[in-house]
């Protein structure tokens, strides 16, 4: 279980920096003289913050128990989480949708792919593709270039599977 706590906390904290460094400012520049548009991504940075000492407690329990941290740790982290991810899905992407280009979309995914680094990538693939459907997998999976496709189907994947991220051990 440890495992795929940490992954999902390292993986949480590179998408929260890779935004925090690259995609706000992009955006706060594309809607610089919108003052609703301003202050809605400025709310949606500030979620971070309320996320950061939620999985830090989380870290904390998990370092205590060394099995599980308690429910109340959980339960208020995945409140805020699921409270971020709507307010993201019904109000930040209809905006960033609206106001980035192809052009910043590019260097959206570049600045993430340069966070993640290769090692990065031989984890987030198969994470982003564990428990997906079908369909799911394939629409994640044709994001991606061939050769990382090829590489996530022989090499990661199956790696990641043998893993057991959340096992408890």
């Amino acid at each position: 279980m440890l495992a795929g706590w940490e992954n999902f906390n390292t993986q949480l904290h590179i998408h929260h920096t890779v935004e925090d460094n690259d995609l706000w400012p992009r955006l706060c520049h594309a809607v610089a003289d919108q003052p609703s548009d301003l202050a809605l991504l400025t709310a949606m940075q500030d979620e971070h913050a309320i996320l950061d000492p939620l999985l830090t407690a989380v870290d904390q329990a998990l370092a205590r128990d060394a099995v599980a941290p308690s429910d109340e740790h959980l339960q208020k982290l995945a409140a805020a989480l699921n409270m971020r991810l709507k307010h993201e899905e019904e109000s930040g992407l209809p905006l960033i949708q609206s106001v980035l280009t192809p052009a910043d979309w590019r260097g959206f995914a570049a600045a993430m792919r340069r966070r993640q680094g290769y090692k990065g990538a031989t984890i987030y693939v198969p994470w982003l593709l564990d428990g997906a459907n079908p369909a799911e997998r394939t629409r994640i999976l044709t994001a991606f270039p061939p050769p990382v496709r090829l590489l996530n189907k022989l090499l990661w994947e199956p790696r990641y599977r043998q893993q057991n991220h959340w096992a408890l051990r």
